[in-house]
C-alpha cells in the first residue's frame, strides 16, 4: 500500500516525529540545542513558522504554518533530521540495524513521521493544547509549566494560557487528536 500525504501550499500541519527504537536522546540540554541548530539551519532556506512545539525524550510533536505557495514539509523534515543526525554523539553503534549499517545511516529517527492537516481553528486549538498536555500526560510531569523544552511558556507570554493551564487536572483528549 502506498501511503499519501495530505499537502495543501500554506497548509498548517501536526507532526510527530519519533526518535529510532524509541531512544531517549531529545532531551539532553546538548541535543534540545542541537534540534534547534537544525530547525534554524533548515528555516533558513526553507521557511515556515512553528506554532507550537514539545520535545519529549523520545519524540517531539510540533504544528507548523508552511509558505502559502509551499507544501514541501517532506524535504523540510528530511534536512532537518540528516542534519540532527550528522552531529547527533549519542548514538549507540549496537543499536544501528544492518540495513542502516549498509546503507551507512545512523540510527537516530523512525524513517516516516505522522502527518496531520490541520482543518479549522477548533482543530488548530486541540493539536495545541495536545502538544503542550503531552508531558503530562507520558507522566513527566504535573503540569505544563514544569517542562522546559515545549512553546506553553511562549503561549503564556502571549496570554494564550494561564501559567496553571493544565495543571492539576487530567485533560483527554478524542482519539483523533495526536498521534504517537
Amino acid at each position: 500500500m502506498e501511503y499519501r500525504r495530505a499537502k495543501v501550499a500554506g497548509g498548517t500541519y501536526f507532526f510527530t516525529v519519533v526518535t529510532e527504537k524509541r531512544q531517549k536522546i531529545l532531551c539532553l540540554p546538548k541535543n534540545v540545542s542541537l534540534l534547534r541548530d537544525a530547525f534554524g539551519y533548515v528555516m533558513q532556506k526553507h521557511p515556515f513558522i512553528i506554532d507550537a512545539i514539545v520535545i519529549l525524550p523520545d519524540h517531539l510533536h510540533c504544528i507548523w504554518t508552511l509558505p502559502e505557495n509551499d507544501h514541501d514539509f517532506s524535504t523540510r523534515w528530511r534536512l532537518i533530521k540528516s542534519y540532527f543526525s550528522r552531529k547527533c554523539e549519542n548514538i549507540v553503534p549496537e543499536n544501528i540495524s544492518l540495513y542502516r549499517q549498509k546503507k551507512k545511516q545512523r540510527a537516530v529517527w523512525q524513517h516516516r513521521f505522522w502527518e496531520h492537516l490541520i482543518r479549522d481553528e477548533i482543530d488548530f486549538k486541540n493539536h495545541i493544547e495536545y502538544i503542550h498536555y503531552n508531558p503530562v500526560k507520558h507522566g513527566l510531569v504535573t503540569a505544563p509549566k514544569d517542562w522546559e523544552y515545549s512553546s506553553f511558556h511562549r503561549a503564556v507570554r502571549q496570554g494564550i494560557y494561564d501559567m496553571m493551564w493544565g495543571a492539576g487536572e487530567e485533560i483527554i483528549f478524542d482519539d483523533d487528536i495526536g498521534n504517537e
